[in-house]
């Protein structure tokens, strides 16, 4: 029994000890104030920097907003322009081949006729001697 009370003894003197020489025990109550003191301060300067945090947020979602507006307008003025591009191209097109349209059919008609000309003449060259060795020298029959 007496060991053991020995044991304890030595176990608290131990303990005694080792608490007096840990710094958290040995902090008078002013310390204890100031480091209150200095949580309080670093609370609120938490609150401060969260604030800021915050009005920058919205400053950026504002200035994105903005932003996603001015490329909302470039995309829609980007379909408006190939639209007028699309337009234009229809437009020469259509322009083109009706203006073509009258050349085009005035140099069929005058092939016909270049045909039908060349015809009576190799017709006429076969009644006419003279005009048959004209159109042979010329290649032409």
């Amino acid at each position: 029994m007496i060991q053991k009370k020995v044991i304890l003894l030595i176990i608290f003197i131990c303990m005694g000890v080792t608490l007096s020489f840990n710094p958290a025990f040995a902090q008078t109550p002013k310390d204890i104030l100031d480091i209150r003191e200095r949580l309080i301060r670093i609370e609120e300067g938490q609150k401060a920097l969260n604030q800021r945090i915050d009005e920058l947020d919205k400053r950026l979602s504002g200035r994105i907003d903005g932003l996603e507006k001015r490329m909302d307008y470039l995309v829609n003025l980007i379909y408006v322009v190939l639209a007028g591009m699309f337009t234009l191209v229809g437009f020469v097109l259509w322009d083109r081949r009706s203006a073509l349209a009258p050349a085009i059919r005035r140099t069929r008609d005058l092939e016909e006729r270049e045909e039908r000309l060349e015809r009576a003449i190799k017709e006429f060259a076969l009644k006419n001697p003279d005009m048959k060795e004209i159109l042979k020298s010329l290649g032409l029959l």
